[in-house]
């Protein structure tokens, strides 16, 4: 099993969870995170660290959001890592728990 970063991370992108990731999974956007499913070791330490909320097990994705497990292996073979924090998005606040951002999401 492996963590998946899902929607509500579009357009916050905050990066507290690159921080305690032992293995850099994380992989960088332009306004979205992704974990790759072939580097997460599934540690859980990323999960308690996103303000959005947005990183589940793969088996706990809820319903509506499970087209992210495959966007996540998607996207992390072509974004870069991250392996660091940075600042989130300016409107990071305005945006978390907008629901439907799937449409916001920039590649």
């Amino acid at each position: 099993m492996t963590f998946v970063v899902t929607e509500n991370c579009i357009k916050c992108k905050f990066t507290d969870c690159v921080d305690v990731c032992p293995v850099d999974c994380f992989r960088e956007g332009p306004n979205f995170l992704v974990i790759d499913p072939d580097e997460c070791i599934d540690c859980t330490l990323c999960v308690p660290e996103c303000p959005a909320e947005a990183i589940f097990a793969e088996d706990d994705v809820p319903d509506g959001q499970q087209q992210f497990i495959a966007l996540n292996a998607e996207l992390a073979k072509a974004w870069p890592t991250v392996t660091e924090s940075k600042g989130a998005l300016d409107e990071a606040d305005e945006w978390n728990n907008k629901p439907d951002k799937l449409q916001y999401l920039e590649r």
